[in-house]
């Protein structure tokens, strides 16, 4: 292979490795579990919820590992082992995007939030997580500075879209 080949073939996977739709989705989805579960929580609200982000999490990734697998990567390649472990480290980003939003959660005691403050809280970092997602896979990809603003607009407007909704339906 050519030294030019060789290069392309790098700026290739480092675009492949770019594709954080995993983080971003994941990022939409703790925010929209918080929305979700504000007001609902029982005894231990803040436990609850940081297992209902965790867990959410985890089964979306499950869901989208499963779609991977048994969809368009069945009739391309074998199933084998490898596969599976590349689709699974793929679609993580779908749980680390509920570790930031669960995390705030658990500390907001050391804030002094109270509940309704952590919901809060958990959801500003998740549209926050949302946003910095969508960058970190612009740039990394080779994004020029406007796409990069570009991204990062039209995610702050999708989260601010679901802060609202739990304006809206809180009031």
């Amino acid at each position: 292979m050519s030294r030019t080949g060789h290069v392309a073939q790098s700026a290739a996977e480092r675009r492949a490795r770019a594709d954080y739709t995993g983080g971003v989705y994941g990022s939409m989805l703790a925010a929209s579990v918080v929305v979700g579960a504000g007001g609902t929580l029982d005894h231990f609200p803040r436990v609850e919820l940081v297992l209902l982000l965790l867990l959410t999490g985890v089964a979306f990734w499950i869901a989208h590992v499963h779609a991977q697998l048994f969809g368009a990567r069945l009739a391309q390649r074998r199933l084998n082992r490898r596969t599976v472990l590349e689709v699974c480290r793929e679609e993580w980003p779908i749980v680390n995007a509920a570790i930031p939003p669960a995390t705030a959660v658990a500390i907001s005691p050391l804030l002094g939030l109270d509940v309704p403050g952590a919901l809060w809280l958990a959801l500003f970092v998740a549209v926050a997580g949302q946003v910095g997602w969508s960058v970190a896979a612009a740039r990394r990809a080779g994004a020029s500075r406007r796409l990069m603003v570009t991204t990062a607009s039209v995610n702050l407007v999708l989260g601010l879209l679901i802060i609202s909704f739990k304006i809206y339906l809180t009031h």
